[in-house]
């Protein structure tokens, strides 16, 4: 029997190209983005958070600095691995599937930041994805989903670009096809080529809403931007919700 093939994103995000290509993201942004949900959720220091998805674990790190006590899981081990390098008594990484529970009844919030959501194929998986989530919160716990605002996502999509990083070059098209954003990634360096690819479902506010409601959230807020103001479908650059459970 042929081995089965990884999942897009068990391949990209286990692969050195996906450091390469997004090693400058914006620590500040993050930070302030951060600082300013803290400020509106009011959590305890010392309060349990779990950063779903968490990549290397910058929101975890920083969350952690802050006086919080923050697990952090993510399906790619080569970016638990550079994570549990900042592994403390109050911050620690684990390999792990969002789909599946973690710790039942365990955290007073839950947050997947940047886009880290709409990666399967079947609808089932975002469902089970948010209960999960529910199922991993005491009772009146938060969840926050930091996603792209599909519409504008969707009305600016750049067709094709080339990044240069180091000595690789990355060629990246896009498209929209039934429902996803699909970024076709073409890696070349020192003479060879490699393909991999993101492929994300342009989730709509009211999509979420549908999610939220059958895991049985409340959903409290919803923003538009890093700095919460109010979300616009038509101007936001993103899509913040807050569910209660």
């Amino acid at each position: 029997m042929p081995a089965k093939q990884p999942c897009w994103f068990e391949a990209w995000f286990n692969s050195p190209y996906y450091h390469l290509l997004y090693k400058n993201r914006n620590e500040n942004e993050a930070q302030f983005f951060i600082n300013n949900l803290l400020k509106k959720l009011e959590l305890q220091k010392g309060a349990k958070i779990l950063d779903l998805a968490c990549g290397k674990g910058r929101h975890a790190i920083h969350l952690n600095s802050l006086g919080y006590n923050v697990t952090g899981i993510d399906l790619s081990e080569e970016s638990i691995n550079i994570a549990k390098k900042a592994e403390q008594e109050t911050l620690a990484f684990f390999v792990h599937d969002m789909r599946e529970l973690y710790w039942a009844d365990y955290f007073d919030c839950v947050l997947n930041l940047f886009t880290s959501f709409g990666y399967f194929d079947d609808e089932n998986d975002n469902l089970k994805t948010l209960q999960s989530v529910y199922d991993s919160l005491k009772p009146r716990g938060m969840f926050v989903i930091d996603f792209f605002n599909a519409t504008k996502i969707e009305r600016d999509l750049v067709a094709a670009e080339i990044i240069t990083k180091d000595d690789t070059e990355f060629h990246i098209s896009r498209q929209i096809k039934d429902e996803y954003i699909i970024k076709n990634i073409e890696v070349r360096k020192d003479g060879t080529v490699q393909h991999f690819m993101e492929k994300v479902q342009l989730l709509q506010h009211e999509h979420f809403q549908k999610l939220f409601a059958e895991t049985g959230f409340e959903i409290i807020n919803v923003w538009g931007d890093y700095g919460l103001s109010e979300f616009n479908s038509e101007t936001s650059e993103r899509l913040i919700i807050v569910g209660r459970k």
